[in-house]
């Protein structure tokens, strides 16, 4: 008979009990080059959550025409934005990831609160779902807390990265204790945190004419099969305005950063920046409310260039408000979110 040999090493990690916390974002290039960005938009558009149309189709007009085109142009976009530490949203996700990791250690209730293991990974890019797992599985984490830092669900997003954590598992002989969070648009820790990070910057500039909060767009026809992102941004502007006590005409909610020819969710943002001027619109405040670290959409697209679509549209005073990043109230809110099931 062989003799037994000792608990396997999946099976001694179960007994070590560790919690971890992932906090997981969309993702970045590793540098603002051609190469870089060609290898991250093959991996983030050939992912069928993102783009629904049938494979074959796809990957003929992803490789043959976007992947030979779009790099370049990309690229040049990123270089606008990269900084000495690297992609924005790497190094605010970064810190994001210590502020956490110092909250529960600082003010943690419980020894687990105090002992919590907290990471970050990318959906698209590195550090990847994948080697992010694996490593804390190593580390001896058996139960874990997933974050996608998308406040309002969808399946291109929030839904995305439930796929690629479950196709890391179905090759684990041990899987770990996992919960899932899918959605906090309507969360009041996110919505005080917003509504205090756009009081603070009405207090120092005014209150503009009017404040736009412009989300991330998606195609109409997602909407029309039952995906609730457009619901849930709705519901995040009701309860922002709400606490901010604004009225119907002091601000709207748009949709930017639209791919292709198909009809998205409407307003555009690009669309509304160039006509808010001629409604005597010429003092304007802009929130993203979707974005929970400052990106390439943010800055550039957002800080950038819908700021000179306003601006040659006759508009005067632009402003943007930056994402929520790693304020206190972000980091706070983030930590109650995950609290409940450490």
């Amino acid at each position: 008979m062989a003799k037994y040999s000792g608990l396997s090493k999946d099976v001694a990690h179960t007994k070590r009990g560790k919690t971890g916390v992932i906090l997981i974002n969309l993702g970045t290039p590793d540098a603002p080059t051609s190469s870089a960005v060609r290898r991250y938009l093959a991996e983030f558009l050939s992912d069928p959550r993102v783009v629904e149309i049938p494979k074959l189709v796809w990957m003929l007009i992803l490789h043959g025409i976007i992947l030979r085109t779009r790099p370049a142009k990309s690229a040049a976009l990123y270089k606008e934005v990269w900084t000495e530490k690297g992609s924005p949203l790497m190094d605010i996700t970064r810190q994001q990831t210590e502020k956490l990791a110092r909250y529960f250690k600082d003010n943690g209730t419980s020894q687990a609160e105090q002992d919590v293991s907290v990471e970050f990974c990318m959906r698209y890019g590195n550090p990847s779902v994948s080697d992010t797992l694996k490593r804390m599985h190593n580390e001896g984490v058996d139960k874990m807390v997933v974050l996608p830092l998308y406040p309002q669900y969808a399946a291109p997003t929030t839904g995305s990265v439930f796929d690629a954590i479950a196709k890391e598992f179905t090759s684990w002989r041990y899987m770990p204790s996992l919960h899932f969070i899918n959605t906090y648009h309507d969360n009041p820790d996110f919505i005080h945190a917003l509504v205090e990070s756009i009081k603070r910057d009405f207090e120092a500039n005014g209150q503009p004419q009017k404040l736009v909060m412009s989300y991330h767009g998606m195609p109409e026809r997602n909407l029309h099969l039952g995906d609730p992102y457009y619901c849930f941004c709705m519901k995040t502007t009701k309860l922002v305005v709400e606490q901010l006590g604004l009225t119907e005409d002091q601000y709207i909610a748009t949709f930017q950063s639209r791919f292709g020819k198909a009809k998205w969710l409407t307003p555009y943002t690009d669309a509304t920046m160039g006509s808010l001027p001629g409604q005597g619109i010429k003092d304007i405040a802009v929130v993203c409310p979707a974005f929970s670290a400052d990106c390439l959409e943010t800055l550039e697209e957002i800080a950038g260039e819908n700021r000179l679509i306003f601006e040659e549209a006759g508009g005067q005073e632009y402003r943007y408000i930056p994402a929520l990043n790693d304020d206190e109230l972000h980091i706070k809110m983030m930590a109650n979110l995950v609290r409940p099931y450490l």
